[in-house]
């Protein structure tokens, strides 16, 4: 039964991606931290093999993977068809709908971060919180949301592309790429997140197979110049009016900033804000909030940059659209560090996704 005066809240969480793990870390952080007299949560899990449950255990249960054993389980889904607004539950003796007011999609990486999710959402009817169908898809596939940002004069690394269909031509392909980029050469699937099946080549071997672990992951694969420098992010949040956080910079301790880096040994470190001069600071502020109107963006979103050594550009790496909730990500750092609470900046993020269905339907 939905509590009186609080808004119904549905939590998605886990999902068909190779970033499953970091959503479920991400909701847990998300689930602990909603304000609890404000908002009535409803705990939607998704396996790796794309079943959705109702999920009413333990949020203690949910970073470890264990709630997907969970006794009570029942089989939920969302059906497009705006006027069912809510969750379908499948029990025993039938199937019932439970109302939702906002849906927030921890989830990150395909199915989650492509468009493919707020498609879903869209056609139900119901608010969520984050990018649209459109920001969400073109800041997912690296090769769109570079040709966008070129088109919008943004500032970005050199770079270089490829299709799986073009691998009778992979020798004619990789000396192009040596010749305009250099080495080293970072090698990318163009739709994947996290730094999954991404490397840094040195040589033509090298170069040679990291195509093949990046076609593992997609069809298209992104070459892109390094760039000697800071990495920089910002977080940017709002609708019509968007404004960014000072930036924070990763002290990688690893070769690059790595998936394992960000989520599963915590061994890189952060300074927020970033060791950058009042002005640069400022640029990369205003460079962050252009990318995010040029990319369609809205509700959140983390950009990364790099400042370049000895010259001092600011260049674009990518803008991710439901970036990590966890306890070491970088997105609520800096919301922190600005002087945000966690729960405050839930709040702030449900309220955006209630505003925009507002307007769409005004």
């Amino acid at each position: 039964m939905e509590e009186k005066g609080k808004c119904r809240v549905a939590v998605l969480f886990g999902g068909a991606s190779s970033e499953h793990e970091v959503s479920r870390k991400s909701a847990a952080s998300v689930l602990r931290n909603m304000d609890a007299e404000r908002y009535e949560v409803i705990r939607v899990g998704i396996t790796r093999d794309g079943r959705w449950f109702l999920y009413s255990g333990s949020v203690d249960g949910i970073p470890s993977g264990a709630w997907e054993k969970h006794p009570d389980n029942l089989p939920a889904t969302i059906c497009p068809g705006v006027g069912r607004a809510g969750l379908t539950i499948f029990e025993k003796n039938g199937c019932r709908t439970v109302p939702v007011d906002v849906v927030f999609p921890v989830l990150h990486g395909k199915n989650g971060e492509d468009g493919t999710i707020q498609g879903l959402l869209e056609l139900a009817g119901l608010p969520y919180v984050g990018c649209g169908v459109l920001g969400s898809a073109v800041c997912m596939d690296k090769l769109t949301a570079n040709r966008v940002l070129d088109a919008a004069g943004i500032p970005r690394c050199p770079w270089d592309c490829m299709e799986d269909w073009e691998l009778p031509q992979l020798d004619a392909i990789l000396e192009r790429v040596a010749r305009k980029l250099g080495w080293p050469v970072f090698v990318k699937p163009s739709n994947a997140g996290s730094s999954v099946g991404v490397s840094k080549a040195r040589d033509a071997a090298e170069l040679r197979r990291a195509v093949a672990l990046a076609l593992e992951h997609d069809s298209r694969v992104i070459f892109e110049r390094f760039v000697r420098g800071q990495e920089i992010e910002c977080a940017v949040r709002g609708n019509d009016e968007a404004a960014s956080t000072l930036p924070g910079e990763v002290l990688a301790s690893d070769d690059f900033y790595t998936y394992d880096d960000k989520y599963v040994s915590g061994t890189s470190r952060v300074a927020i804000p970033a060791r950058l001069t009042k002005e640069k600071r400022a640029e990369v502020q205003a460079l962050a909030v252009r990318a995010y109107r040029a990319l369609g963006c809205r509700g959140l979103a983390r950009v990364d940059f790099f400042v370049e050594e000895g010259t001092g550009r600011v260049l674009v790496n990518e803008a991710n659209t439901m970036p990590g909730f966890t306890d070491i990500s970088m997105y609520p750092k800096l919301m922190l560090a600005a002087g945000e609470s966690y729960a405050g900046l839930l709040d702030s993020l449900i309220g955006l996704a209630l505003e925009r269905a507002a307007k769409a339907h005004a």
